[in-house]
């Protein structure tokens, strides 16, 4: 799954939410090893006695986040139960809404144009700004600092044809495409039929492309069609580890096309307005979530095989954020 919204039947939120609390993402306390012990974060915060509810949606990216909550939480002292693995974004952030969890990670992308429908194309700053003021005074949702990574939609190519073709920006693409020259282009089925996905994408760039060089393909198709040369461009989601694990090189969006999705920690506010110096036990580990380490995290994953909390344990260690 990927962070993007989509449609979805709003009226179903309540059912799907009761059936994945009840079903796999509803893991109860954080008791699958030891609790993380105290590292660089436990001077920062103490939060012995405050309790908390961590969910995630229901994808590699997010599971990983959801591990690095809980064992950053644990660290400082906090009692913690595990509900990685809620569902999609809409039952994900309904069960934040109704009290079912306490904080999950959130993309600015997808809460400005799916839970806001905003349509105006601004900056990630002022996105999160506006996200910051209005989630909070209307869902009573608090937005702490954002990572240093961008989850958007993005194309790729194989490095080594990216190289010979020189094809470097989604300009490079377009251009490409308009040239007539042999190549399928591979997207997702959501992003083939979004307004704001291959349509806009096409009226940004200023071409056109003929039905019978677009395969629509499940993202998970993609990647390794993508290297296989099956696709010669790939619509993935931008910092999904199978990109450095087969080689792919992504296309800058020069034209900035796509909106940014970068990844907040969320909390309630009536569980956040209680121990307020969380923020301060996540900033450090925001500041330090770039493009190329959130890569890495999702590569041990999908194509290394580990699972979620190994990995998110592991690299919290490696900085000194939790005990060893």
């Amino acid at each position: 799954m990927s962070p993007f919204p989509g449609r979805r039947l709003r009226t179903l939120v309540p059912a799907l939410l009761a059936l994945a609390l009840l079903a796999g993402g509803c893991t109860g306390l954080a008791g699958g090893g030891p609790r993380a012990s105290a590292g660089s974060l436990a001077p920062r915060v103490d939060l012995s006695g405050r309790t908390y509810v961590v969910g995630s949606k229901n994808f590699d990216e997010q599971q990983i986040l959801c591990q690095i909550s809980i064992a950053a939480l644990e660290s400082a002292g906090a009692s913690v139960t595990d509900r990685c693995n809620v569902g999609g974004s809409d039952v994900t952030r309904q069960a934040l809404l109704s009290g079912d969890i306490s904080t999950y990670w959130e993309y600015t992308g997808t809460a400005w144009a799916s839970y806001l429908r905003e349509t105006r194309t601004l900056p990630d700053d002022q996105v999160l700004a506006e996200l910051r003021t209005r989630d909070r005074a209307q869902n009573g949702v608090v937005w702490l600092d954002r990572a240093g990574f961008d989850n958007t939609y993005s194309f790729v190519v194989d490095g080594a044809t990216a190289a010979r073709l020189n094809l470097n920006t989604i300009s490079d693409m377009a251009a490409y495409v308009r040239s007539g020259q042999p190549g399928d282009v591979c997207v997702e089925t959501e992003y083939a039929s979004r307004a704001d996905g291959l349509a806009g994408l096409q009226r940004a760039y200023g071409f056109e492309l003929p039905r019978d060089r677009r395969e629509t393909l499940e993202q998970g198709l993609i990647f390794q069609s993508t290297a296989d040369g099956v696709c010669l461009f790939g619509e993935v989601a931008a910092t999904d580890g199978r990109i450095p694990a087969l080689g792919l090189k992504v296309l800058t969006d020069d034209r900035g096309y796509h909106i940014t999705y970068s990844a907040v920690p969320v909390f309630r506010a009536d569980v956040f307005d209680r121990a307020p110096q969380v923020a301060d036990l996540f900033a450090p580990i925001t500041a330090a979530l770039d493009q190329q380490t959130m890569q890495q995290l999702n590569g041990r994953v999908s194509a290394g095989g580990q699972s979620p909390r190994d990995v998110a344990r592991a690299w919290l260690a490696e900085r000194g954020f939790i005990g060893s």
